[in-house]
């Protein structure tokens, strides 16, 4: 396969809606992005990247009315943590919605969800017109991507696309909050600091 390199976020939105994988630039690193409701899609990013199917994968939105479709409760908590952070280099995780399939979650019954502040990620995710899960753009075991470059240097010819973007900003991954108990406990420190 030839990886196809494109600055178009609404020509790599069609890879999506062909159910193929595109690498995309967030403000944290480059992401690898599925429709989250297409199961062979989501086999896809772990064969590319040799990612463990064992480690969930993160839903990214482009507008808060999505997050009905892929959780089946916004906590309290939650809510205080999206209305202060969202977009941002943010993850809440909630409980999921039953219609999201259980290899986005590793098997779980909750899933971590954020919504990018990078332009280019907010055209492209808006243009899917979808959630996607998306880990980080890389070989399992390599650096995060920071540019598209470094994505193409790990994976061309594994994936579709790559939706060329700046290079990220924070080059972190997102704060991951989990926020399905009474008290917010941070999983992983990332872009977002706890204070």
């Amino acid at each position: 396969m030839n990886t196809k390199t494109t600055h178009s976020p609404s020509l790599a939105a069609r890879y999506i809606a062909y159910g193929e994988i595109v690498a995309f630039p967030t403000e944290t690193v480059y992401g690898l992005g599925a429709n989250i409701f297409n199961e062979s899609a989501i086999r896809k990013i772990f064969e590319a990247k040799g990612r463990p199917t064992d480690n969930p994968l993160i839903a990214h939105i482009s507008d808060i009315a999505q997050l009905r479709g892929i959780t089946s409760q916004i906590t309290p908590a939650a809510q205080k943590l999206i209305e202060a952070f969202f977009p941002g280099p943010l993850t809440v995780v909630l409980p999921k919605h039953p219609q999201v399939p259980l290899v986005a979650t590793a098997g779980l019954q909750t899933i971590g969800v954020r919504m990018p502040q990078h332009p280019v990620a907010k055209q492209f995710l808006a243009a899917c017109g979808v959630p996607l899960v998306a880990p980080s753009a890389n070989l399992s075991g390599r650096p995060s991507p920071t540019t598209w470059q470094a994505v193409r240097e790990d994976l061309n010819g594994r994936i579709a696309c790559i939706l060329k973007g700046d290079p990220a900003k924070v080059g972190l991954e997102s704060t991951v909050v989990d926020c399905t108990g009474k008290v917010p406990v941070v999983l992983r420190a990332g872009g977002g600091t706890l204070e």
